[in-house]
């Protein structure tokens, strides 16, 4: 879900504000039906929400999921950092040479 492009930048929008379908729309480029499509997937997922006021709806993020995926990748990131640390001392040595 997340490994679409076009849902992460869905989520990097609403991560400004919350706001209508029709703004994410002209941001994106992409149809309305594709964005709504997008918006459903993400709303399963419980990754937004929705408000209705009149006749706009308005998405914004849900973020209790994105804390979960960040605290799973938690572990990870430590990994990583290591894995960065061990060559960044190793290319140090190597200069050192």
């Amino acid at each position: 879900m997340l490994a679409d492009p076009s849902r992460r930048e869905i989520l990097d929008l609403l991560r400004e504000r919350e706001r209508p379908v029709g703004d994410l729309v002209d941001r994106l480029t992409l149809t309305q039906p594709t964005v709504s499509k997008h918006l459903k997937v993400l709303r399963e997922a419980g990754l937004v929400e929705v408000r209705t006021d009149a006749q706009r709806r308005w998405y914004r993020l849900a973020p209790g999921p994105l804390a979960e995926v960040d605290a799973w990748l938690a572990p990870y990131r430590r990994m990583w950092e290591q894995s960065l640390d061990a060559l960044e001392r190793r290319l140090d040595e190597i200069e050192g040479d």
